[in-house]
């Protein structure tokens, strides 16, 4: 372990090795970092503002960087790129919750760490005439896309109540830096109109100056996720799986399904199935579930009560196991998927996985193993410890975006969401049954119709700091423009912030309006 203590995330103070003082060769916090990484590959880098050192959680390190390709930081009081980056970035990871570990890219100069030859692996990008701040920003932004696990991560401070307000260190001129180095190029122009429209100021020579600096977006990097060996779950962690299906008019699908769990290399404890009908003279189509012999317990729920997400709850209430597979009704996995699941998820640590989850006709497009800023409410498996404290949302009834906001419930509590291509399920997208019906909602037989959807808003209203949502309302705009029959650009605007109060209207009642239903 390497400690380099610091003085306003500019000037080296102290460095340590474990508990013993070695030679500081540079004031220069840049050039120290990259000079140890470089004669020290193995051990972990930390960094400290030298007034928060006695506030430094030293030995909560083992449990927080339980594999090499990790990256963390808290902001005790300082946070490196202000709240305006959301203008342009509506992913979770630009808001984070610092009350719990979360997955982010945007680091503080307060105090964290990286393992020596996994900063190394980003040489290319360090720049040392930047500010200590934004080269780490810059490194957990493109290494999240590249295998690099990144976090907030409270368990670096002592007391969480020694955290302070945060201030805010860089300026516009290091903002519209990153985001044209960071993004696509367009965005340093969405961002110099917020900038013009929310804060009353245009940043006219930091964004002519931003194209100078070197694009690294999409820049490739090859960490070794292959090699991932998290000390996180060595001890004796439970492999037990229950299953949750919800069902709607495809009885043949999910037995085919039922199929391929019973062919499963690791059998799953419990599968709890739950069908539904809205017919309230309806009986099962299922009628052979109860009777047959399964090689895993049979929980099968008949309810007339529609939807996906009050079904994926009543599932939810009946698991036991250790570990919660949530799938579609509509999908085929091969013979070796759970043992497979189980496998990665202790290799990497990780209490939430999504899988690959193509159609037969589709190609995969990710690759890489990485922190995942949405949810698969059908081909993800998560810590049951995590998924007991979570709920689908059900006002998101029969709409889009429960999925979504599921995952951030998990985020919030903790549980990050990793991707895995290597983990295959294939989505056969029944044609028929399914939860996504045909019905009007009461929004849409209005002559004027709400733009974005109200699910998406009352998402949106939920998860997205101020300036997301500012930078949603731009990009929408922005985006929906060229797709309709308005040309007049203020008739256009005029009508859409009609369609976009319609929306937070029907958002705000779906809110207020918000109960469990009847489970059966």
């Amino acid at each position: 372990m390497i400690l380099i203590i610091h003085e306003s995330a500019q000037k080296v103070f102290q460095i340590l090795r474990n508990e013993d003082e070695i030679a500081v060769h540079s004031n220069d916090l840049n050039s120290e970092l990259i000079r140890l990484a470089r004669k020290y590959p193995k051990e972990l880098i930390l960094w400290v503002e030298k007034k928060y050192q006695v506030h430094f959680n030293i030995s909560s390190l083992g449990k927080i960087f339980h594999h090499d390709l990790m990256m963390c930081s808290f902001a005790v009081e300082n946070q490196y790129l202000p709240e305006t980056i959301g203008y342009i970035d509506q992913w979770p990871f630009v808001n984070p919750d610092y009350k719990v570990s979360y997955p982010t890219w945007r680091m503080s100069t307060d105090m964290g760490g990286i393992k020596g030859r996994t900063l190394l692996s980003f040489e290319s990008v360090f720049r040392k005439n930047y500010d200590f701040g934004y080269n780490l920003n810059s490194i957990a932004k493109l290494g999240q896309q590249n295998g690099l696990f990144c976090y907030s991560e409270p368990r670096l401070l002592q007391d969480l109540q020694q955290a302070g307000k945060l201030n805010y260190l860089s300026g516009s001129k290091e903002l519209f830096r990153f985001v044209r180095q960071h993004y696509k190029w367009p965005w340093v122009f969405i961002l110099s109109f917020c900038f013009y429209k929310y804060e009353s100021t245009l940043p006219f020579w930091d964004l002519i100056r931003s194209f100078i600096s070197s694009k690294h977006f999409r820049k490739n990097f090859e960490l070794d996720t292959d090699n991932i060996n998290s000390e996180k779950f060595k001890e004796k962690t439970g492999d037990t799986i229950d299953v949750v299906i919800p069902t709607l008019g495809r009885p043949e699908h999910l037995r085919q399904v039922l199929a391929d769990l019973s062919a499963q290399t690791h059998l799953p404890k419990r599968v709890i199935v739950v069908e539904q009908n809205p017919d309230p003279f309806s009986k099962t189509d299922l009628p052979e579930i109860r009777k047959m012999q399964w090689p895993f317990e049979m929980k099968h729920i008949f309810t007339h009560v529609m939807g996906a997400c009050n079904a994926r709850n009543i599932g939810l209430d009946h698991v036991t196991s250790e570990w919660t597979f949530l799938s579609d009704d509509d999908q085929r996995i091969e013979p070796g998927f759970l043992s497979s699941v189980l496998k990665e998820i202790k290799k990497l640590g990780a209490p939430g996985v999504t899988t690959s989850y193509l159609q037969p006709d589709e190609n995969k497009k990710l690759s890489k193993v990485k922190q995942w800023g949405t949810f698969g409410a059908g081909n993800s498996i998560i810590s049951s410890k995590f998924a007991s404290l979570v709920r689908f949302d059900t006002s998101m009834e029969f709409g889009y975006g429960e999925d979504k906001d599921f995952g951030m419930q998990l985020r919030k509590v903790g549980c990050d969401i990793i991707y895995h291509p290597g983990l295959e399920i294939s989505h056969l997208k029944a044609p028929v049954g399914g939860f996504r019906n045909k019905e009007k909602k009461p929004w849409e037989e209005r002559a004027l119709l709400p733009k974005p959807s109200p699910t998406l808003m009352a998402y949106a209203k939920k998860y997205f700091s101020e300036e997301q949502l500012s930078g949603f309302k731009v990009e929408l705009f922005l985006r929906y423009y060229p797709k309709q029959e308005i040309k007049n650009p203020w008739t256009y605007i005029k009508t859409m912030r009609r369609r976009w109060k319609e929306s937070e209207k029907w958002a705000q009642l779906l809110e207020e309006k918000k109960s469990r239903p009847v489970k059966v």
